[in-house]
């Protein structure tokens, strides 16, 4: 379940679009995932190894614990999702990496996710442009 992401003070319709929109967004993602049999979890880290990641460099550019990247790993290795190679520099070292299978699961889920496809769909280009000039503007001076 997606924790929800209502405000927590008064807030402006803006943030509270905001906020709607982002519960949306992580409504669909789930449904999505489930309806290719992954967690979301699994998911975002299946769309993260778009080429080969070792396991702290991964769980730093997703922002959660080395721990909890592991036991996702873990469990996409037993159903041949990922598998673990040798890193090219160091032997001793590890690389994540998508399997065919995953390639292909990875596909179906991206291909059905269509959420923010279908959101920007009701906007005419010129509100699309517009929409991600303020979105980058508004995220540039975000924490992340």
């Amino acid at each position: 379940m997606a924790v929800p992401s209502g405000p927590v003070a008064a807030s402006t319709e803006a943030e509270v679009a905001m906020f709607d929109f982002v519960d949306a967004y992580d409504r669909a993602y789930e449904v999505a995932a489930e309806q290719h049999g992954l967690t979301p979890a699994q998911a975002c880290v299946l769309g993260r190894l778009t080429r080969p990641w070792g396991m702290s460099e991964l769980a730093g550019v997703l922002g959660c614990d080395a721990s909890n990247i592991t036991q996702i790993i873990v469990r996409l290795e037993a159903r041949d999702l990922v598998r673990r190679e040798t890193g090219p520099h160091d032997r001793r070292s590890r690389q994540i990496v998508r399997t065919p299978e995953g390639e292909a699961r990875y596909a179906e889920f991206e291909g059905s996710f269509a959420f923010a496809r279908s959101a920007v769909s009701q906007l005419s280009l010129a509100e699309q442009e517009q929409l991600t000039v303020l979105l980058r503007k508004a995220l540039s001076s975000s924490p992340r």
